[in-house]
């Protein structure tokens, strides 16, 4: 596939604060992103607040990755965690393209959101719990990215940005079924 699975994490809660879209918000400025820039969390209805959320979740997908093949107990785990490595670090080349054809003043942000970080930091300190922790927080992860994903491909207003939404939420929703059928079978349910 020409892009795999794309977004992970962060839609949902930013998703219920946002009212629609809004394509006055000014662009944050070079090393913020637009929470930075807001003083708050994203919009997911503005085109930056999308690349703003879209991208630190594929940087937290491709650590959480790195670590579930590092510290997963089950082999699942670890493959599954191979996969979003490949898979985002496809998908952030992707975003990349997309925000370049979508035009100034729209800029991919230099690092991911705290929440994410916070998230990182529970699985590194989470020792014989990782397995558990890891599968929950993809599970809520990839529920949140095809959210964001979904409002993205049926209202955003910058066309590249739009068509990435669009080809990748059906990865997203594919990726979602196999780590619930994992946290399923680990006992984790979803």
């Amino acid at each position: 596939m020409i892009i795999r699975y794309a977004l992970a994490s962060a839609a949902a809660l930013a998703l219920a604060a946002c009212g629609g879209a809004n394509d006055t918000a000014e662009a944050p400025a070079a090393g913020e992103t637009m929470a930075d820039a807001t003083g708050g969390a994203p919009d997911p209805g503005t085109p930056q607040g999308f690349v703003d959320l879209a991208a630190s979740s594929g940087m937290y997908e491709v650590e959480a990755g790195r670590l579930a093949q590092d510290l997963g107990s089950s082999q699942e785990v670890k493959d599954f965690g191979a996969m979003m490595v490949e898979d985002h670090t496809a998908s952030s080349e992707q975003l990349s393209a997309a925000v370049v054809a979508g035009g100034a003043p729209l800029a991919v942000p230099p690092q991911m959101q705290p929440r994410h970080q916070q998230q990182l930091d529970a699985l590194r300190a989470a020792g014989d719990d990782f397995d558990g922790l890891y599968l929950q927080q993809q599970v809520a992860a990839h529920e949140e990215a095809l959210a964001l994903l979904q409002g993205q491909a049926r209202s955003g207003t910058v066309e590249p940005l739009r068509e990435f939404a669009a080809e990748a939420a059906p990865v997203v929703e594919g990726h979602l079924e196999q780590v619930r059928e994992l946290a399923d079978e680990a006992g984790g349910g979803a």
